[in-house]
């Protein structure tokens, strides 16, 4: 599981995904946001803006990010 140390109230989803490194761009955060391969708390999530907060896990490719 990786660990992300939030420093701001949120994080975008698609800017967390680039900052764990599990997307090498913006876009292609976006691209795999939007067909549906990010769970948000166990759920398919699809918005691409969705804020991402403390305690919220996001699952991409075999891969657990839990914010703190």
């Amino acid at each position: 599981m990786i660990e992300f140390q939030l420093t701001e109230d949120y994080i975008p989803m698609i800017q967390l995904l680039k900052a764990t490194n599990l997307v090498q761009t913006g876009g292609q955060a976006q691209i795999v946001v939007s067909e549906g391969e990010v769970k948000y708390n166990g759920t398919v999530d699809t918005r691409k803006r969705l804020k991402v907060r403390k305690g919220d896990i996001v699952e991409f490719r075999n891969n657990k990010i839990l914010v703190k």
